[in-house]
């Protein structure tokens, strides 16, 4: 049986003002899967996570989410930033930014019951930082960071979680956990999560990619997507097969391709800053 599409885009296009991010585009994005949207950088990739999101409409065309506009679905919908974007001197501590992810279900003005305060552990528990909860957040490594904010994600329990590149320049540990986490949740709990990336090998274990490049330039399996001419066509960039029958995006018209450590078309290169 076919699966049911949680996100389906018809001819839409997305602006910020007069300059259009997103120019007129079809994508389904299907529900209880992970799928990995990549592209150079500028291609579109935040933006259209913000229309998914709800917080920005289509300059045109239509978006909906299981049939109706995002911004109705708000509830169903748990997005996580890079912790980079966020405040790192806001005055609470680890486990009170967790528990905002039952607020956003329940409420700011609502009492946690002891249901919700079992969430948050669980949530906690699964991306390894129950040690850190009376910590604050400038005390903390990107790494530890990423993963508060993923756990504050997990506790909405929505059905829909979008990641802002969540394993970015994360040392190996916390890549590996938040990565699981997103295996985990839509393989095992049904959660369609959307993720941005700039890591073709992260993308290819994706259970569905979009490649953007100002467009939607392919859709599909990663053995749909990542192509010679479809990468080409995206970056910019000239395709180098390796002695070990890899594919290397060669950045020689500096456009934004992936670095040389992250561009392999078969295994993983972790090699990140700590």
């Amino acid at each position: 049986m076919a699966t049911q599409a949680a996100v389906e885009a018809t001819t839409v296009t997305l602006n910020y003002g007069s300059s259009t991010a997103l120019a007129c585009s079809d994508f389904t994005i299907p529900e209880g899967r992970v799928t990995a949207i990549i592209g150079p950088n500028g291609s579109g990739k935040s933006t259209m996570l913000n229309a998914i999101a709800g917080l920005m409409e289509p300059t045109s065309g239509r978006l909906v989410l299981w049939g109706s506009p995002p911004a109705g679905q708000r509830a169903r919908i748990a997005y996580v930033l890079q912790s980079t974007k966020v405040n790192e001197l806001m005055p609470v501590t680890v486990k009170e930014i967790v528990m905002m992810g039952r607020y956003a279900q329940r409420g700011w003005l609502s009492r946690l019951t002891r249901d919700d305060r079992v969430v948050v552990a669980e949530a906690m528990a699964r991306l390894e930082i129950e040690d850190l909860a009376a910590r604050h957040l400038n005390e903390l490594s990107g790494g530890q960071r990423q993963r508060v904010f993923v756990a504050q994600g997990l506790a909405q329990q929505a059905d829909l979680l979008l990641l802002d590149e969540p394993v970015t320049g994360l040392d190996v540990v916390s890549h590996g956990r938040i990565l699981d986490i997103v295996r985990e949740e839509a393989h095992q709990r049904g959660v369609t999560v959307v993720m941005t990336t700039h890591d073709l090998g992260e993308a290819a274990a994706a259970d569905h990619l979009l490649l953007l490049s100002g467009r939607v330039v392919a859709s599909g399996s990663a053995e749909h997507v990542i192509t010679p001419a479809h990468l080409s066509e995206a970056y910019g960039a000239r395709l180098v097969r390796l002695s070990d029958g890899s594919l290397l995006l060669d950045d020689a018209s500096h456009h934004h391709a992936p670095s040389a450590s992250t561009s392999h078309l078969t295994g993983h290169d972790h090699t990140h800053e700590h």
